[in-house]
């Protein structure tokens, strides 16, 4: 059985822009639904969402028909959450609230198998090497694999350069409500202040041959960041789509008519 191959990865290396969305439904039937839109990504979000390991892995298997390359953001980037994903077959994690290069390092380590990192080994139980059928998997999977990490602070911009030249990182993606909180903006992720930061950004990100990253639904912000630069952006939220469509459709009919008295 052959290895999957990480399209998400390959479009980064290539330079071609990656665009996504964000899930926070954890519903396997909603995931499977965006998937036939044509997104490159889908973000599963664990850290901000309903999301566990099995909501996880229905949504794996929800997407795995489509071409969209499913992301998942785990709730923190501790060793012992990391393999769970990764055993489970993600191979591609977006690391929320690094900091620090240490931090960083400690996150690819977790990736890794032994010698080069801490990865706790096991195949017969893990769908990643579909239960031992894939031939090589340890010494293959690694190339396969993406590792981003999520800035959204004023701390981890200050330690950005150092942050995205740890070896194993893949990219860096800047979370902008949370930063524009550790700036004294909260609530304001689109302010000018904030728009800059993720700007100066993904130059120094680009400056040292990784690809930046960031969400918002603000077309026009999106565009703009493209333009900069970022490689991957999602455009934007299932739940805000939902939400927004169904108030539109709802306001449309409501026009004009009056309330009936009871």
């Amino acid at each position: 059985m052959e290895l999957p191959i990480n399209s998400f990865k390959q479009g980064l290396r290539a330079g071609t822009a990656q665009i996504g969305l964000w899930l926070g439904l954890a519903d396997p039937s909603a995931a499977e639904l965006v998937a036939t839109a044509g997104f490159d990504w889908l973000l599963i979000d664990v850290e901000h969402s309903p999301n566990d390991l099995r909501t996880v892995l229905a949504q794996l298997r929800a997407i795995a028909a489509y071409p969209s390359h499913p992301i998942v953001r785990p709730s923190s980037g501790s060793a012992e959450v990391i393999k769970q994903y990764l055993d489970l077959g993600v191979q591609t994690l977006l690391v929320p609230m690094v900091e620090t290069p240490d931090e960083a390092a400690r996150i690819v380590a977790a990736t890794r198998y032994p010698v080069r990192g801490i990865r706790g080994v096991a195949s017969a139980t893990t769908r990643a090497s579909r239960w031992g059928q894939i031939d090589g998997y340890f010494e293959r999977c690694e190339g396969e694999l993406c590792v981003l990490v999520q800035v959204e602070s004023v701390r981890g911009l200050d330690n950005l350069q150092a942050i995205a030249t740890v070896d194993g990182i893949d990219g860096v993606f800047f979370g902008p409500a949370d930063l524009a909180a550790s700036m004294g903006l909260i609530g304001a992720p689109t302010d000018p202040q904030v728009t800059r930061a993720i700007i100066q950004g993904i130059a120094v990100v680009q400056k040292v041959g990784k690809a930046a990253g960031t969400l918002t639904s603000d077309f026009e912000l999106a565009r703009k960041y493209l333009a900069h630069g970022a490689r991957f952006v999602a455009v934007g939220i299932d739940t805000v789509l939902l939400r927004q469509g169904a108030s539109d459709l709802a306001a449309m009919f409501r026009q004009g008519v009056q309330p009936q008295s009871r």
